[in-house]
């Protein structure tokens, strides 16, 4: 007999339920059913094929994708209402409270700088142009400070001399000062911006060295000139030997020379390859004169002579602003068979010791014509003491004569003619 289920009791099939709910409660949701697919078949030439998927892997389902031409754009989201426009105002006012300071610094201290740049450039170029006026004006500088002795004048420098050579280094001076205050301004303005400066320098040493490789030629022509100027080497006016060219400088460039030859040709000389320079003209030149007298006169008489009309000539002008010193008489410079060498010599000023000796000769001329002296002794013979009178023409010689023996023996003897009209030469 089959017991009822009471009220207190559960039947079997819900005993059962309960048992198969409690792992499944437990685990979460219950999955759906795998989807079965059924097998699909290709039939090749050898036979079928299964090409069915795993039971367990869904069907792939392709997703829209967007047209790589057209990508897709953020999309702003405007504001609808009035506490929206609100919201976005206050975060634009409280983002700008908080830079503007910080761009206000950077702005302002950039325009300081750049307006203290310029100022500096034109203040130190105003007092470089004073510096170089003063000198050109030929004002005392004090040779104990440095740039005193740098620019000091040492003896007589014509006034075109001076100008060029001011001009020359202030333009040096400005063109450093201009690329010191504007480089150093320009940096600091980057570097106020908030760039990292030191790629930038790197960069720039190596273009540097780059450059300067490559036009090491330039850069040496440049800085030779700049010693040049600066040292005074030479200027305007002055009569040089560069080795490669001799002659009077007519400009002195930061690059290149320019003098005129003795033939007047004009040469162009690049500073950077004069290796030594004679000055001619700086400081004092000396008019040396050699004075020829003969053989038998009185040397004392000689000597006095050459002094009085040496310092006669001194004290006339022109020469007296040009003769800077006594006339030396030195003596005995050789001794001949019919003369004797006398040399003289005088200090001038730069440049005229040709000037001077031309004139100094010409009144010795003068003066030895009065005073019977004669330049050289009559061709005698100093030893024996007999005159050596012209030589007496020399015979004709006998191969002048076509008629003489010796000329007859003197040419070739001729080779003997071959006969050329014997008849029986035709004959075989």
């Amino acid at each position: 007999m089959r017991r009822s289920a009471g009220p207190g009791r559960r039947s079997a099939p819900d005993r059962l339920a309960r048992t198969v709910r409690g792992p499944l409660a437990r685990r979460g949701p219950a999955r759906p059913p795998a989807r079965k697919v059924p097998h699909v078949f290709r039939f090749g030439a050898t036979g079928p094929i299964d090409a069915s998927p795993a039971l367990s892997t869904p069907t792939p389902v392709p997703s829209p994708t967007a047209s790589p031409t057209a990508p897709e754009l953020p999309q702003l989201r405007i504001p609808t209402s009035a506490q929206e426009v609100t919201d976005t105002t206050k975060q634009a006012a409280s983002w700008f409270d908080t830079h503007w300071q910080s761009w206000l610094a950077a702005g302002l201290q950039i325009v300081l700088i750049i307006v203290l740049a310029l100022v500096l450039r034109v203040v130190v170029s105003k007092l470089i142009t004073q510096l170089i006026t003063r000198m050109a004006r030929g004002h005392d500088h004090s040779e104990e400070s440095r740039l005193g002795g740098l620019l000091a004048n040492h003896g007589v420098v014509n006034p075109e001399r001076r100008q060029q050579r001011s001009e020359a280094i202030g333009s040096v001076l400005r063109s450093v000062a201009s690329f010191t205050i504007l480089g150093t301004a320009a940096l600091m303005v980057l570097s106020a911006l908030g760039m990292n400066l030191a790629p930038l320098l790197a960069s720039a040493g190596v273009a540097g060295v780059a450059i300067g490789f490559g036009a090491r030629n330039l850069v040496t022509d440049f800085l030779s000139g700049v010693f040049m100027i600066m040292e005074d080497q030479y200027g305007v006016g002055d009569e040089i030997d560069t080795g490669v060219a001799t002659g009077t400088v007519l400009e002195v460039g930061l690059r290149v020379t320019k003098l005129r030859g003795a033939n007047g040709e004009i040469w162009y000389i690049r500073n950077g390859e004069v290796k030594r320079i004679a000055n001619m003209s700086q400081g004092w030149a000396t008019a040396t004169v050699d004075v020829q007298v003969g053989y038998k006169e009185d040397l004392q008489r000689v000597e006095d002579l050459i002094q009085e009309t040496a310092e006669g000539l001194a004290k006339e002008a022109p020469y007296d602003e040009l003769v800077w010193a006594p006339v030396s008489v030195l003596g005995v410079e050789s001794v001949a068979a019919d003369s004797v060498m006398v040399r003289v010599e005088a200090r001038t000023a730069p440049g005229k010791a040709a000037v001077v000796s031309r004139a100094l000769r010409q009144r010795l001329k003068t003066a030895f014509d009065q005073a019977g002296i004669k330049v050289k002794e009559e061709a005698t013979a100093v030893a024996t003491g007999v005159s050596i009178t012209a030589a007496e023409p020399a015979p004709p010689s006998a191969l002048s004569d076509p008629t003489s023996p010796r000329y007859r023996a003197s040419e070739p003897i001729p080779l003997p003619k071959a006969p050329t009209d014997d008849p029986t030469l035709g004959k075989a």
